[in-house]
């Protein structure tokens, strides 16, 4: 796993403010986040006998260092992590009584990962079956890490969140196995103009992020489910129905959970449905890393 570490901070509210607008919210959550982190810790608490390794960078302040105690309390190793001087990343939250939620993140030492520290990332790609990366560290930095897993044979999945205003380089859709946008990042890949995301255009959207040089398309339809796209067939996954409390990591957990499936040989229809039971028990709750499901929970997970 290669992207953004930050601590959340989180508050309820009885629906999202309008721009101008200020509301009460409720008690305020402290919680470790960061797409990066989130998608480590599913995938360190689903694994079983899959190894999980963080890369990225942190401050040496309290937030990185508690940051850094709880990836490693799944087993993640995080001792390849980068430490520097200045703060860790910080995302603030707020969540809708109908489990919506809207994100702001300051990016602090996430966006210092240069493609200069890739280089030490080697040793832990030798060794790799997958490369989980995300967008919310430099792009370059994300670009140089799909190229040195790309040539040492890791598989590379993409998540392509949050996407540029510029969008996506060419080169990089052609170095990602596996791409897994959700419906609005697909809509801003695609271009897409439409309001609603019938069946008809979620698989023309695969179809069209298909042709721009991934290998395959995993798109995610929230409480739907997902559809995939692989050598031009579509396979949709229908969503357990489930009591929605917490949204803000459930497309994480979905990744998460995605590349430990795919690392234990799991076909990638086979996977997505694993990985969408374990996104549905995460909205079950509250929190972002605090949502993720143990492996026991999943396999228990009757639909």
């Amino acid at each position: 796993m290669a992207g953004s570490l930050n601590m959340d901070l989180s508050v309820r509210v009885g629906h999202i403010p309008a721009a101008g607008e200020t509301i009460l919210g409720g008690d305020l959550l402290q919680s470790a986040g960061g797409k990066g982190a989130n998608q480590a810790y599913a995938a360190a608490k689903l694994a079983k006998g899959v190894g999980v390794t963080m890369l990225g960078c942190v401050g040496r302040d309290d937030f990185g260092r508690e940051m850094l105690r709880n990836l490693a309390s799944t087993g993640c190793d995080v001792s390849h992590m980068d430490k520097i001087a200045g703060p860790s990343g910080v995302a603030l939250i707020v969540v809708s009584e109908e489990g919506e939620n809207a994100i702001v993140v300051a990016s602090g030492a996430n966006f210092l990962y240069s493609p200069e520290r890739v280089k030490h990332a080697g040793v832990v790609l030798d060794g790799a079956d997958t490369l989980l990366l995300q967008l919310e560290i430099p792009l370059e930095t994300v670009k140089a890490l799909a190229t040195a897993a790309r040539a040492r044979g890791v598989r590379v999945i993409l998540d392509p969140a949050p996407v540029p205003a510029s969008g996506l380089p060419a080169e990089l859709l052609k170095l990602a196995d596996i791409i897994t946008p959700n419906e609005t990042e697909a809509m801003a890949l695609t271009g897409s103009s439409d309001q609603k995301i019938t069946p008809d255009v979620a698989a023309h959207m695969t179809r069209e992020l298909a042709a721009k040089g991934c290998g395959a398309v995993i798109l995610k339809l929230g409480s739907r489910g997902c559809l995939v796209y692989q050598g031009e067939q579509a396979t949709f996954i229908p969503a357990p129905k489930v009591e929605v409390v917490d949204t803000t990591a459930a497309g994480d957990v979905f990744n998460g959970a995605l590349a430990v499936a795919l690392s234990e040989g799991l076909q990638l229809t086979d996977a997505c449905l694993f990985a969408t039971r374990a996104a549905a028990l995460s909205v079950t709750r509250k929190g972002a890393q605090l949502s993720a499901p143990s492996r026991e929970e999943v396999n228990a997970f009757h639909v």
